[in-house]
Protein backbone atom coordinates (compact mmCIF):
# COMPACT_ATOMS: atom_id res chain seq x y z
CA UNK A 1 0.00 0.00 0.00
CA UNK A 2 1.24 3.48 -0.86
CA UNK A 3 1.59 5.95 2.67
CA UNK A 4 -1.44 8.04 1.19
CA UNK A 5 -4.40 4.75 0.65
CA UNK A 6 -5.73 3.40 3.53
CA UNK A 7 -6.19 0.08 3.78
CA UNK A 8 -9.79 -1.43 4.49
CA UNK A 9 -10.48 -2.89 8.00
CA UNK A 10 -9.83 -6.35 8.48
CA UNK A 11 -12.04 -8.91 9.48
CA UNK A 12 -9.55 -11.65 11.06
CA UNK A 13 -8.36 -10.71 15.09
CA UNK A 14 -5.59 -11.96 16.76
CA UNK A 15 -6.59 -14.73 19.05
CA UNK A 16 -4.07 -13.42 21.60
CA UNK A 17 -3.73 -9.41 21.45
CA UNK A 18 -1.39 -9.07 24.19
CA UNK A 19 1.80 -7.44 22.68
CA UNK A 20 3.52 -6.44 25.59
CA UNK A 21 7.26 -6.24 25.95
CA UNK A 22 6.66 -7.10 29.88
CA UNK A 23 5.01 -8.67 31.21
CA UNK A 24 4.45 -10.11 28.54
CA UNK A 25 1.64 -12.86 26.78
CA UNK A 26 1.15 -15.98 28.80
CA UNK A 27 2.28 -19.27 26.47
CA UNK A 28 -0.67 -21.04 24.65
CA UNK A 29 -3.36 -22.63 26.48
CA UNK A 30 -3.02 -20.70 29.80
CA UNK A 31 -5.31 -20.61 32.19
CA UNK A 32 -5.23 -19.72 35.51
CA UNK A 33 -5.93 -23.10 36.56
CA UNK A 34 -2.29 -24.39 36.24
CA UNK A 35 -1.71 -22.54 39.63
CA UNK A 36 -3.96 -24.59 41.52
CA UNK A 37 -1.19 -26.44 42.99
CA UNK A 38 0.97 -23.41 44.17
CA UNK A 39 2.21 -23.97 47.84
CA UNK A 40 0.29 -21.06 48.89
CA UNK A 41 0.30 -19.98 52.46
CA UNK A 42 3.30 -22.18 53.16
CA UNK A 43 6.83 -20.71 53.97
CA UNK A 44 9.24 -20.51 51.09
CA UNK A 45 11.61 -21.98 53.57
CA UNK A 46 10.18 -25.16 53.91
CA UNK A 47 11.43 -28.51 52.77
CA UNK A 48 8.88 -28.20 50.57
CA UNK A 49 9.05 -24.30 49.05
CA UNK A 50 13.04 -25.01 48.86
CA UNK A 51 12.07 -27.46 46.75
CA UNK A 52 9.92 -25.70 44.06
CA UNK A 53 12.61 -22.89 43.90
CA UNK A 54 15.22 -25.67 43.42
CA UNK A 55 12.87 -27.08 40.63
CA UNK A 56 12.70 -23.63 38.82
CA UNK A 57 16.91 -23.59 39.28
CA UNK A 58 17.42 -27.43 37.92
CA UNK A 59 14.46 -26.71 34.93
CA UNK A 60 16.19 -23.67 33.86
CA UNK A 61 19.85 -25.18 34.18
CA UNK A 62 18.29 -27.98 31.74
CA UNK A 63 16.21 -26.18 28.75
CA UNK A 64 19.27 -23.02 28.64
CA UNK A 65 22.36 -25.52 29.12
CA UNK A 66 23.76 -23.88 32.07
CA UNK A 67 27.01 -25.31 32.65
CA UNK A 68 27.22 -27.63 35.94
CA UNK A 69 29.80 -25.17 37.50
CA UNK A 70 27.68 -22.03 36.90
CA UNK A 71 25.52 -20.81 40.51
CA UNK A 72 22.09 -20.36 39.57
CA UNK A 73 19.97 -17.61 41.94
CA UNK A 74 16.58 -17.03 42.26
CA UNK A 75 16.47 -13.02 43.10
CA UNK A 76 14.44 -10.19 44.82
CA UNK A 77 13.06 -7.07 42.48
CA UNK A 78 12.77 -8.64 38.92
CA UNK A 79 15.96 -8.46 36.33
CA UNK A 80 16.63 -4.69 37.54
CA UNK A 81 17.29 -6.29 40.71
CA UNK A 82 19.72 -9.10 39.48
CA UNK A 83 21.78 -6.22 37.31
CA UNK A 84 21.69 -3.95 40.44
CA UNK A 85 23.30 -7.08 42.85
CA UNK A 86 25.72 -7.52 40.00
CA UNK A 87 26.89 -4.23 39.77
CA UNK A 88 27.22 -3.10 43.20
CA UNK A 89 28.59 -6.10 44.30
CA UNK A 90 31.39 -6.89 41.80
CA UNK A 91 32.46 -3.75 40.26
CA UNK A 92 35.77 -1.35 41.15
CA UNK A 93 37.99 -4.40 41.30
CA UNK A 94 39.24 -3.18 37.59
CA UNK A 95 38.38 -0.52 35.26
CA UNK A 96 35.15 -1.31 33.41
CA UNK A 97 33.84 -0.66 30.13
CA UNK A 98 29.79 0.35 29.81
CA UNK A 99 28.19 0.10 26.58
CA UNK A 100 24.61 1.28 25.90
CA UNK A 101 22.40 1.66 22.58
CA UNK A 102 19.18 1.99 24.15
CA UNK A 103 17.28 3.15 27.44
CA UNK A 104 18.32 0.11 30.13
CA UNK A 105 21.88 -0.38 28.70
CA UNK A 106 22.12 3.75 29.58
CA UNK A 107 20.42 2.94 33.10
CA UNK A 108 23.18 0.96 34.25
CA UNK A 109 25.91 4.04 32.75
CA UNK A 110 23.99 6.07 34.79
CA UNK A 111 24.29 3.85 37.95
CA UNK A 112 28.05 3.23 37.68
CA UNK A 113 28.45 6.92 37.09
CA UNK A 114 26.58 8.67 39.43
CA UNK A 115 25.79 6.15 42.06
CA UNK A 116 28.97 4.27 42.67
CA UNK A 117 30.94 6.73 41.22
CA UNK A 118 33.92 4.73 39.60
CA UNK A 119 37.03 6.24 39.08
CA UNK A 120 37.62 4.05 35.73
CA UNK A 121 34.62 3.71 33.19
CA UNK A 122 35.02 4.13 29.34
CA UNK A 123 31.47 4.47 27.85
CA UNK A 124 30.72 2.77 24.38
CA UNK A 125 27.71 4.68 23.36
CA UNK A 126 25.12 4.51 19.80
CA UNK A 127 22.07 5.77 18.88
CA UNK A 128 18.38 3.91 19.03
CA UNK A 129 19.17 1.44 16.06
CA UNK A 130 22.88 1.05 15.87
CA UNK A 131 25.38 -1.21 17.83
CA UNK A 132 28.70 0.58 18.84
CA UNK A 133 31.96 -1.45 17.97
CA UNK A 134 31.54 -4.45 20.48
CA UNK A 135 35.92 -4.88 19.52
CA UNK A 136 36.47 -1.77 21.62
CA UNK A 137 35.82 -3.97 24.92
CA UNK A 138 39.21 -4.31 26.41
CA UNK A 139 39.45 -7.93 28.03
CA UNK A 140 41.32 -6.75 30.60
CA UNK A 141 38.41 -4.39 31.96
CA UNK A 142 34.92 -5.56 33.30
CA UNK A 143 32.42 -5.14 31.11
CA UNK A 144 28.43 -4.25 31.56
CA UNK A 145 26.26 -5.02 28.25
CA UNK A 146 22.57 -5.74 27.48
CA UNK A 147 22.38 -8.95 25.37
CA UNK A 148 19.21 -7.95 23.35
CA UNK A 149 18.26 -3.78 23.57
CA UNK A 150 14.49 -4.11 24.81
CA UNK A 151 13.47 -0.48 23.87
CA UNK A 152 15.34 -0.30 21.02
CA UNK A 153 14.98 -4.04 18.72
CA UNK A 154 19.19 -4.61 18.85
CA UNK A 155 20.85 -6.98 19.69
CA UNK A 156 24.33 -8.67 19.10
CA UNK A 157 24.56 -10.91 17.13
CA UNK A 158 27.21 -13.23 18.59
CA UNK A 159 29.46 -13.07 21.87
CA UNK A 160 32.96 -13.30 19.20
CA UNK A 161 34.41 -9.71 20.81
CA UNK A 162 34.74 -11.29 24.25
CA UNK A 163 38.04 -13.15 24.60
CA UNK A 164 38.24 -16.50 26.02
CA UNK A 165 40.74 -15.87 27.89
CA UNK A 166 39.40 -12.15 29.34
CA UNK A 167 41.03 -11.01 32.65
CA UNK A 168 37.63 -9.12 33.37
CA UNK A 169 34.25 -10.18 33.75
CA UNK A 170 31.15 -10.15 31.37
CA UNK A 171 28.26 -8.82 32.67
CA UNK A 172 24.94 -9.39 30.85
CA UNK A 173 21.52 -8.10 30.72
CA UNK A 174 20.08 -10.93 28.95
CA UNK A 175 16.14 -10.12 30.37
CA UNK A 176 14.82 -9.97 26.44
CA UNK A 177 17.13 -12.48 25.38
CA UNK A 178 16.96 -15.88 27.72
CA UNK A 179 15.22 -17.96 26.23
CA UNK A 180 14.66 -17.19 22.77
CA UNK A 181 18.20 -16.30 21.58
CA UNK A 182 21.29 -18.83 22.37
CA UNK A 183 23.72 -17.48 25.10
CA UNK A 184 27.26 -18.66 24.49
CA UNK A 185 27.56 -19.22 28.54
CA UNK A 186 31.79 -20.10 28.89
CA UNK A 187 31.49 -16.39 27.58
CA UNK A 188 29.65 -14.41 30.06
CA UNK A 189 30.51 -14.22 34.11
CA UNK A 190 26.83 -12.52 34.79
CA UNK A 191 24.11 -12.91 33.05
CA UNK A 192 20.35 -11.89 34.14
CA UNK A 193 17.10 -12.05 33.24
CA UNK A 194 13.64 -11.76 34.80
CA UNK A 195 10.25 -14.84 34.63
CA UNK A 196 8.04 -11.84 32.59
CA UNK A 197 9.53 -11.89 29.13
CA UNK A 198 10.27 -14.83 26.78
CA UNK A 199 8.15 -17.51 29.25
CA UNK A 200 5.58 -14.74 30.23
CA UNK A 201 6.43 -15.30 33.59
CA UNK A 202 5.44 -12.69 36.47
CA UNK A 203 7.27 -9.93 37.64
CA UNK A 204 8.84 -9.04 40.52
CA UNK A 205 11.24 -12.18 40.09
CA UNK A 206 15.11 -11.82 38.53
CA UNK A 207 17.40 -14.77 37.57
CA UNK A 208 21.33 -14.62 38.20
CA UNK A 209 23.73 -16.72 37.17
CA UNK A 210 26.93 -16.26 38.11
CA UNK A 211 30.57 -18.38 36.46
CA UNK A 212 33.10 -19.68 38.89
CA UNK A 213 35.16 -16.67 37.44
CA UNK A 214 32.09 -14.48 39.12
CA UNK A 215 32.14 -16.33 42.64
CA UNK A 216 35.97 -16.12 42.99
CA UNK A 217 35.27 -12.03 42.42
CA UNK A 218 32.66 -11.99 45.07
CA UNK A 219 34.40 -14.16 47.33
CA UNK A 220 37.94 -11.99 46.81
CA UNK A 221 37.16 -8.18 46.45
CA UNK A 222 35.74 -5.86 48.73
CA UNK A 223 33.73 -3.26 47.12
CA UNK A 224 34.15 -0.97 50.06
CA UNK A 225 30.65 0.43 50.36
CA UNK A 226 27.56 -0.45 52.27
CA UNK A 227 25.53 -2.89 50.39
CA UNK A 228 21.90 -3.59 51.02
CA UNK A 229 20.93 -6.73 52.43
CA UNK A 230 19.10 -7.83 49.05
CA UNK A 231 22.44 -7.36 47.24
CA UNK A 232 24.10 -9.22 49.71
CA UNK A 233 25.75 -12.64 47.83
CA UNK A 234 28.84 -13.02 50.65
CA UNK A 235 29.05 -13.92 53.85
CA UNK A 236 32.66 -13.63 55.78
CA UNK A 237 34.46 -13.88 52.43
CA UNK A 238 32.47 -16.53 51.02
CA UNK A 239 29.36 -17.18 48.55
CA UNK A 240 26.12 -17.72 50.52
CA UNK A 241 25.37 -21.18 48.84
CA UNK A 242 21.73 -21.13 49.81
CA UNK A 243 20.90 -18.05 47.33
CA UNK A 244 21.42 -20.85 44.58
CA UNK A 245 19.93 -23.97 46.41
CA UNK A 246 16.63 -22.31 46.32
CA UNK A 247 16.46 -20.03 49.94
CA UNK A 248 15.98 -17.18 48.44
CA UNK A 249 17.61 -13.60 50.23
CA UNK A 250 13.92 -12.02 50.76
CA UNK A 251 10.42 -13.72 50.35
CA UNK A 252 9.52 -14.69 47.00
CA UNK A 253 6.17 -15.21 45.63
CA UNK A 254 5.02 -19.12 45.92
CA UNK A 255 1.77 -18.08 43.17
CA UNK A 256 4.31 -16.94 40.92
CA UNK A 257 7.08 -19.66 41.39
CA UNK A 258 4.48 -21.82 40.40
CA UNK A 259 3.61 -19.84 37.25
CA UNK A 260 7.62 -19.80 36.56
CA UNK A 261 7.75 -23.54 36.56
CA UNK A 262 4.36 -23.79 34.02
CA UNK A 263 6.31 -21.87 31.51
CA UNK A 264 9.26 -24.06 31.78
CA UNK A 265 7.29 -27.29 32.00
CA UNK A 266 5.38 -25.86 28.66
CA UNK A 267 9.00 -24.82 27.14
CA UNK A 268 10.16 -28.58 27.81
CA UNK A 269 7.26 -30.05 26.05
CA UNK A 270 7.65 -27.86 22.89
CA UNK A 271 10.96 -29.05 22.43
CA UNK A 272 13.39 -26.70 24.75
CA UNK A 273 15.49 -24.01 23.63
CA UNK A 274 15.17 -24.84 19.99
CA UNK A 275 12.05 -25.02 19.56
CA UNK A 276 11.72 -21.73 21.79
CA UNK A 277 14.17 -19.83 19.47
CA UNK A 278 12.41 -21.09 16.34
CA UNK A 279 9.47 -19.60 17.53
CA UNK A 280 10.94 -16.03 18.26
CA UNK A 281 12.59 -16.11 14.88
CA UNK A 282 9.35 -17.15 13.24
CA UNK A 283 7.59 -14.10 14.53
CA UNK A 284 10.82 -12.00 13.09
CA UNK A 285 10.40 -13.67 10.29
CA UNK A 286 6.30 -12.76 9.83
CA UNK A 287 7.11 -8.86 10.77
CA UNK A 288 10.39 -8.78 8.50
CA UNK A 289 8.22 -10.21 5.33
CA UNK A 290 5.70 -7.59 5.94
CA UNK A 291 8.51 -4.66 6.50
CA UNK A 292 9.78 -5.75 3.14
CA UNK A 293 6.57 -5.09 0.83
CA UNK A 294 5.61 -1.96 3.06
CA UNK A 295 6.55 1.40 2.05
CA UNK A 296 5.78 3.42 5.04
CA UNK A 297 7.71 1.16 7.77
CA UNK A 298 10.88 0.05 8.76
CA UNK A 299 12.98 -1.78 11.63
CA UNK A 300 14.65 0.61 14.05
CA UNK A 301 17.60 -1.49 13.89
CA UNK A 302 19.59 -0.41 10.65
CA UNK A 303 21.39 -3.78 10.60
CA UNK A 304 19.23 -6.84 9.84
CA UNK A 305 21.97 -9.39 11.60
CA UNK A 306 21.38 -7.18 14.93
CA UNK A 307 17.66 -7.35 14.66
CA UNK A 308 16.09 -8.61 17.86
CA UNK A 309 13.20 -11.92 17.45
CA UNK A 310 12.03 -10.71 20.69
CA UNK A 311 11.76 -6.63 21.55
CA UNK A 312 10.84 -6.35 17.37
CA UNK A 313 11.08 -2.00 17.24
CA UNK A 314 9.72 -0.35 14.25
CA UNK A 315 9.69 3.14 12.72
CA UNK A 316 7.06 5.00 10.16
CA UNK A 317 9.31 5.67 7.47
CA UNK A 318 6.76 8.16 5.87
CA UNK A 319 7.77 11.94 4.18
CA UNK A 320 4.67 13.04 6.13
CA UNK A 321 5.23 11.72 9.40
CA UNK A 322 9.03 12.22 9.21
CA UNK A 323 8.66 16.13 8.44
CA UNK A 324 6.74 16.19 12.06
CA UNK A 325 8.25 17.17 15.03
CA UNK A 326 9.88 15.00 17.19
CA UNK A 327 5.92 15.91 19.65
CA UNK A 328 4.16 15.67 16.92
CA UNK A 329 5.55 12.30 15.97
CA UNK A 330 5.31 10.73 19.31
CA UNK A 331 1.77 11.98 19.30
CA UNK A 332 0.75 10.17 16.20
CA UNK A 333 2.59 7.04 17.25
CA UNK A 334 0.81 6.82 20.11
CA UNK A 335 -2.41 7.29 18.26
CA UNK A 336 -1.95 4.27 16.05
CA UNK A 337 -1.66 2.59 19.09
CA UNK A 338 -4.62 3.45 20.65
CA UNK A 339 -6.56 2.94 17.89
CA UNK A 340 -5.53 -0.91 17.75
CA UNK A 341 -6.18 -0.93 21.53
CA UNK A 342 -9.86 0.15 20.98
CA UNK A 343 -10.44 -2.40 18.30
CA UNK A 344 -9.09 -5.02 21.23
CA UNK A 345 -6.32 -6.45 18.31
CA UNK A 346 -3.14 -5.28 20.18
CA UNK A 347 -2.04 -3.74 23.67
CA UNK A 348 1.07 -2.08 24.73
CA UNK A 349 2.54 -1.81 21.36
CA UNK A 350 4.18 1.91 22.12
CA UNK A 351 7.32 2.48 21.56
CA UNK A 352 9.09 2.79 24.57
CA UNK A 353 8.91 6.54 26.09
CA UNK A 354 13.21 7.18 25.49
CA UNK A 355 12.84 5.41 22.05
CA UNK A 356 12.10 7.05 18.88
CA UNK A 357 8.50 7.50 17.89
CA UNK A 358 7.13 4.09 16.19
CA UNK A 359 5.24 0.80 17.74
CA UNK A 360 7.14 -2.67 19.19
CA UNK A 361 5.70 -5.80 18.70
CA UNK A 362 6.76 -8.20 21.40
CA UNK A 363 8.15 -11.42 19.57
CA UNK A 364 9.01 -13.78 22.11
CA UNK A 365 8.19 -17.45 22.27
CA UNK A 366 4.47 -17.52 23.83
CA UNK A 367 3.67 -15.07 21.28
CA UNK A 368 2.15 -17.32 18.32
CA UNK A 369 3.14 -16.11 14.62
CA UNK A 370 -0.93 -16.33 13.23
CA UNK A 371 -1.32 -13.77 16.09
CA UNK A 372 1.63 -11.47 14.54
CA UNK A 373 -0.24 -12.17 10.73
CA UNK A 374 -3.38 -11.13 11.98
CA UNK A 375 -2.27 -8.11 13.89
CA UNK A 376 -0.10 -6.75 10.88
CA UNK A 377 -3.31 -5.96 8.22
CA UNK A 378 -4.65 -3.83 11.51
CA UNK A 379 -1.49 -2.12 11.81
CA UNK A 380 -2.21 -1.22 7.97
CA UNK A 381 -5.54 -0.20 8.79
CA UNK A 382 -4.67 2.53 11.69
CA UNK A 383 -1.95 3.54 9.86
CA UNK A 384 -4.20 3.95 6.36
CA UNK A 385 -6.70 6.08 9.14
CA UNK A 386 -3.55 8.37 10.27
CA UNK A 387 -2.33 9.25 7.06
CA UNK A 388 -4.64 10.45 5.50
CA UNK A 389 -6.04 12.62 8.81
CA UNK A 390 -2.05 13.99 9.07
CA UNK A 391 -0.78 13.37 5.94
Amino acid sequence: MTATTAAPKPSLRPANPNFSSGPCAKRPGWSVDVLSGALLGRSHRSKEGKARLQEVIDRTRAILGIPDDYRIGIVPASDTGAVEMALWSMLGARGVDMTAWESFGMEWVNDVRKQLQLPDVRVLKADYGRLPDMYQVDSARDVVFTWNGTTSGVRVPDAGWIADDREGLAICDATSAAFAMDLPWRKLDVVTWSWQKVLGGEAQHGMLVLSPRAVERLESFDPGRPLPKIFRMTKNGKLIEGIFEGATINTPSMLCVEDALDGLKWAEGIGGLPALIARSEANLKAVADWVARTDWIDFLATDPENRSCTAICLKITAPWFRALDDDARAAVAKELAKMLEAEGVAYDIGSYRDAPAGIRIWGGATVETADIEALLPWVEWAYGQLAEKHG
